[in-house]
């Protein structure tokens, strides 16, 4: 994406919908009725929508949303360091937690930027018929995107598909998790319909139809409607996409390697713009992410914030492949000790792991380098520009064995999963699994292909295995999760303060 104008995140979509007649009009302020003229306003409405994704406080594929949906599985441990995130990873979170009130947030300010330009985008002059479908098709995938994320971690959520008139109109009841799933899948549907198979260079980044059918598919399988999933996921399988696998599972999470052959849908970070990404929505905010800078150990510069479980790391040494060796994914993933080990050029034995942890995370971590500091090849020091990827296509095949096996075909689950394995250097799949075999060998490699990625919660809790997993890890905190209650999110205690509509989620 082209870097942002934020000049119109102070006036457009910031600003009143109506004046009264008395008012004048500021000729140095942009408003309503003269922004939204030109195909570039369009444009510039869109990038300051996508840029919500990777805010540092509440974008989901920000700082801390990755620390979010990464922190509650039993994956990830997130040490005493930030207390609100703390209180995710140990299910001490309260409704006041800044963590997922700021991903509240932000995926309310995202839908109300979408719902913007579907309203104004009438009023733009010298539009094609096909642009402005492709426009309309694009703000539908971010307010479906921003609906998923609401309501995989909040469940009943309300659902803002028009710009409010009147202040009453910002105060809306929940609607059932089942209401916004429909509106989820209609906003991905509309959007894979009208979206383009690939933009050029220069546009890279911006959401495609494989990007909408990929995560329509996605909402099939969270809904458990597996005929739709399958039939859905299954075209993204042949012509003419072309999505497939990197043969070094590795390069999917290295900056030289973004906008892939295996990704369907990234968030776009580079370290450019001010030296503060922190800064909010101003010409100070660099446009990079701190998440390498805050996961990178402390002899490499880093604040060391988060760590692996050993319940990943022994899950990793179930198989080994054919030459003896640990699955390729662990190598890339995470760094311990092993032969020839190197993190940062520094052997194993220059680093302390404390709380008896074995591993380091691997992934998305710019550990070419002495340090995790990007020095003078950036706006900041603090600041990483690797991608992160909201879905890649080992995701859809994954979903598509799913998909089968619960329909009572695990057969035809098995090139789906043979892929994966394969890449992984794994031997072949076991013949003849049943569907309770066939799904414990998906829920294994889910396991493994996704972790750091944010995904594993979210599959515990489809699955209706959570309780056990937490229980059943070392994961610290665990014997203060309470199942259902913790699965999700309670509504934050400000939008219960300022809503006179809104009532908390059962059992806070």
């Amino acid at each position: 994406m082209n870097k942002l104008t934020y000049i119109l995140l102070a006036g457009v979509l910031l600003a009143s919908c109506s004046k009264t007649s008395l008012e004048l009009t500021n000729p140095n302020q942009i408003t309503t009725e003269t922004y939204w003229k030109t195909e570039d306003d369009v444009k510039s409405a869109l990038a300051a929508t996508y840029a919500l994704f990777k805010n540092v406080d509440g974008g989901f594929w920000g700082v801390r949303g990755v620390e979010l949906s990464n922190g509650r599985g039993d994956d990830f441990f997130i040490r005493n360091d930030v207390p609100y995130l703390y209180q995710l990873s140990t299910f001490t979170n309260t409704p006041d937690n800044s963590a997922s009130t700021n991903v509240w947030n932000v995926a309310y300010r995202a839908i109300f930027r979408a719902n913007q330009i579907l309203v104004h985008i009438d009023g733009v002059s010298g539009l094609s018929a096909e642009a402005k479908k492709a426009y309309i098709a694009e703000a539908k995938f971010i307010r479906g995107l921003n609906e998923y994320v609401l309501v995989i971690n909040f469940g009943d959520v309300p659902l803002r598909t028009t710009i409010p008139a009147s202040t009453a109109e910002y105060f809306v009841a929940k609607s059932p998790a089942a209401d916004v799933w429909a509106q989820v899948i209609k906003d991905f549907s509309e959007a894979a319909a009208d979206l383009p198979m690939s933009y050029d260079n220069a546009n890279r980044g911006r959401a495609t139809k494989g990007a909408a059918l990929g995560f329509l598919g996605k909402s099939y399988v969270y809904t458990k409607d597996w005929a739709k999933a399958e039939s859905t996921l299954k075209q993204l399988t042949t012509a003419p996409f072309s999505y497939q696998l990197l043969a070094n599972y590795g390069d999917n999470f290295t900056a030289a390697n973004d906008n892939n052959a295996e990704s369907l849908f990234e968030i776009q970070v580079q370290d450019v713009g001010g030296t503060n990404p922190w800064a909010g929505e101003n010409a100070n905010e660099g446009l990079g992410v701190t998440t390498a800078q805050e996961f990178a150990p402390s002899e490499a510069s880093g604040w060391f914030e988060v760590a692996p479980t050993d319940k990943l790391f022994n899950e990793f040494q179930q198989e080994k492949t054919a030459s003896g060796d640990f699955d390729s994914r662990m190598y890339a993933t995470l760094f311990w000790d092993y032969p020839g080990a190197v993190f940062y050029k520094k052997p194993f034995s220059a680093y302390t792991l404390p709380f008896g942890f074995k591993s380091y995370y691997k992934k998305y971590q710019n550990y070419n380098q002495a340090e995790e500091l990007t020095g003078s090849s950036g706006a900041s020091d603090d600041m990483s520009d690797i991608n992160e990827k909201a879905m890649r296509y080992a995701d859809v095949l994954l979903l598509l064995a799913e998909s089968v096996t619960m329909q009572g075909r695990p057969a035809d689950a098995v090139p789906y999963v043979t892929t994966i394995r394969n890449r992984a250097g794994l031997p072949a799949l076991a013949a003849g699994l049943d569907q309770a075999g066939m799904m414990k060998e998906i829920r294994h490699q889910r396991f493994l292909e996704f972790a750091r990625e944010g995904q594993r919660f979210y599959d515990l809790q489809r699955w209706g295995i959570l309780k056990n997993e937490i229980a059943n890890s070392d994961k610290v905190g665990k014997l203060y999760f309470v199942s259902p209650k913790h699965e999700f999110f309670p509504i934050p205690q400000d939008e219960i303060n300022s809503n006179p509509e809104m009532i908390q989620n059962s059992n806070w």
